[in-house]
């Protein structure tokens, strides 16, 4: 019986030239998703690391402002233009020194002073005093509330607390506005702006909750620069 081969096949034993095409088609796609995933992963760590960075909260010394177990977007690329400034809520790591956050979950607290700033408490309230200025009494609307509907004084939870604070260069000053369960400044001192990870910038969940945070304004305190 005499072979006679299929019209798509080489007569030298070769692969068809249909298998050939099919192979270059394969091996093409997978360099695209290849290149796909690369360039996606290029992007999300550049946006993670100098852009934006998700955040889930997990206490409760952000309350009644923010509440453990939401989700916050970080805004890592505006405060490398200007700064921090009065109000801002910022995530961080704590101090090394300080004992806490062994777990490893940042902390996250707001903005009361700015380098060379001195904060004071005094009766349950807090007093910022700018070089050259004098003690200034900051109305703060959002510390958590009494069942009284009188605002939680702001005292110290340290037994040898000084009750009285010098920011350093680069440095800022910062507190949880659940201050009666808050470790912060009042515990740790200013914190070095190198442990900051970036200003709370939205909160995306839960969606009955979305929105931007705003910060408020301290018309006394406004400076022509912020720090930074």
């Amino acid at each position: 019986m005499t072979y006679v081969p299929e019209a798509d096949s080489d007569p030298s034993g070769a692969p068809a030239e249909s298998e050939r095409a099919t192979s270059r088609r394969a091996l093409g796609c997978a360099f695209e998703v290849i290149e796909t995933l690369v360039l996606t992963l290029l992007i999300y760590l550049v946006i993670h690391n100098f852009v934006a960075q998700p955040f889930e909260v997990q206490q409760s010394s952000m309350f009644p402002t923010i509440v453990d177990g939401e989700y916050i977007l970080i805004d890592k690329l505006t405060p490398r233009f200007n700064g921090y400034n009065y109000g801002d809520i910022i995530v961080f790591n704590p101090p090394s020194g300080s004992g806490l956050g062994a777990d490893g979950v940042p902390f996250i607290k707001r903005v009361i002073g700015l380098p060379g700033d001195t904060i004071s408490l005094e009766n349950g309230r807090v007093f910022v005093t700018q070089p050259g200025g004098l003690p200034i009494r900051i109305e703060e609307p959002y510390v958590l509330r009494r069942d009284d509907g009188s605002t939680a004084p702001t005292d110290c939870p340290r037994i040898d607390c000084p009750m009285r604070w010098i920011v350093g260069p680069n440095e800022v000053f910062v507190m949880g506005d659940n201050r009666p369960s808050s470790q912060d400044s009042r515990v740790f001192g200013p914190i070095e702006e190198d442990q900051i990870l970036g200003r709370a910038w939205l909160r995306y969940f839960p969606l009955d909750r979305i929105g931007l945070f705003e910060r408020p304004t301290y018309p006394a305190l406004e400076r022509a620069t912020p720090a930074g």
